[in-house]
């Protein structure tokens, strides 16, 4: 083996014959212009080269491949699961390449389904979309928990849905609910199985609007206090969470966004690199809805933003935050922040106030202490967002004061007090 340079990077040299040998060299530039480390590449040079060797041996041409063949040729029971699963994503990646350069077929999306239940999908999403503003991913969970419907009612193919009847939802609310091992709190299941029969009443698919047959879940948690950490106990975590390495300044900026402006998880992976005004100081927030608000940005959140750019970010995407391994892709979705805080909270041995631990905590921390404050409820649902005035109410819960002036004396033998 020798060394060789890969768009500036020494990378060791692994020979290559047969059908991949022409597109191999072209795959390893990509993958140093995506920021891999040289032992990356050579990890993927190496497992390509036994494609290759398989291919010839099976006089297997570049224009057959596919996924399923190419995972097969490279199949090797001896590995263990884990090494299996590394040499398939590494041969994905390829595929894709491949596919990108037209030397084969790749069919991103199947057939269009054009049964009864496939054209009903697509209109219904179609309508998420458009209609209600939906993004893709609650679109795929409105979706699933119809089809469950639908397989529940009709079996593998809806037939006449005007005979559907608040009977058969109920039915289907106790079949999941049992299915459950504990009560059915989440309301979201509910609330999509709603959207559901609100699209089938105003196309016109049924003639009652059976949506008002899908009873409401119990929310009984919502009686107790919104649960909170103090102000002292917010910087505690948020200097936990800073670290001087990349992961943790990119940590760091991303809990700030939640702790100081009160941003939603969802809303600080999809902020963009053009979202950021710095000389007006502002930043564009791409809200629930697909509702876009522009806020101001403080100092300490803007100084961690450009910290984190300056010496950490790369990447060939627009997002702002990362993945901190190449390809340094965006994050598929929140859960990167909730991760964050437990590691957080362990680290600093404090007790989270929910049982389990979420990034909405910081953002209830900083509605209490907005209140606790002076400031009014209108400015709190100023500051977080809120489309309605009841999901501020909630936190009039802690206005101890303004509660207090209010209260009707207590009824005692001998008179009120």
């Amino acid at each position: 083996m020798s060394s060789t340079k890969t768009n500036g990077t020494a990378v060791e040299s692994i020979t290559i014959s047969g059908p991949l040998s022409a597109y191999v060299a072209q795959f390893q530039q990509q993958m140093a212009r995506l920021s891999y480390c040289p032992d990356s590449i050579r990890q993927y040079t190496k497992c390509l080269a036994r494609l290759s060797d398989a291919m010839i041996a099976g006089s297997i041409d570049v224009a057959d491949l596919n996924s399923e063949i190419a995972v097969g040729l490279i199949a090797n029971p001896a590995e263990s699961e884990n090494q299996s699963k590394y040499r398939r994503f590494i041969v994905g990646r390829f595929i894709e390449f491949l596919g990108g350069l037209r030397v084969i077929n790749i069919c991103s999306e199947g057939a269009p389904d054009d049964t009864v239940r496939g054209r009903l999908k697509l209109d219904y999403e179609e309508y998420l979309r458009r209609q209600r503003g939906l993004s893709d991913r609650t679109i795929f969970h409105c979706w699933r928990v119809a089809d469950r419907f639908l397989s529940f009612r009709f079996g593998k193919e809806p037939e006449d849905l005007s005979e559907v009847t608040t009977d058969n939802i109920a039915a289907f609310l106790q079949h999941v609910a049992a299915a459950r091992k504990g009560p059915l709190r989440d309301k979201t299941f509910s609330s999509h199985l709603r959207n559901f029969f609100r699209y089938l009443f105003q196309t016109g698919k049924t003639t009652a609007n059976l949506a008002l047959g899908v009873l409401s879940v119990a929310q009984r948690f919502a009686t107790r206090l919104p649960r909170h950490l103090t102000p002292e106990q917010v910087n505690t975590l948020i200097a936990a969470v800073r670290t001087d390495t990349a992961t943790g300044r990119r940590d760091h900026a991303m809990v700030l966004l939640i702790a100081r402006l009160g941003l939603r998880a969802p809303e600080v992976v999809a902020i963009q690199i053009d979202d950021i005004d710095w000389r007006a100081g502002e930043i564009v927030v791409r809200g629930k809805g697909k509702r876009h608000d522009r806020v101001p940005l403080p100092p300490e959140v803007g100084e961690a933003i450009a910290l984190y750019i300056r010496q950490d970010r790369v990447s060939t995407t627009r997002a702002l935050f990362v993945t901190k391994r190449a390809p340094h892709l965006p994050f598929k979705d929140s859960g990167i922040l909730n991760t964050t805080l437990r590691s957080a909270f362990r680290k600093t041995g404090l007790k989270p106030p929910p049982p389990y631990v979420g990034s909405h905590v910081l953002r209830h921390s900083l509605a209490t202490s907005l209140l606790q404050r002076g400031a009014s409820l209108e400015e709190i649902g100023d500051t977080l967002r809120h489309r309605s005035r009841d999901s501020t109410m909630i936190y009039a819960k802690l206005d101890v004061d303004g509660l207090r002036s209010i209260a009707q004396p207590w009824p005692v033998s001998g008179g009120v007090r």
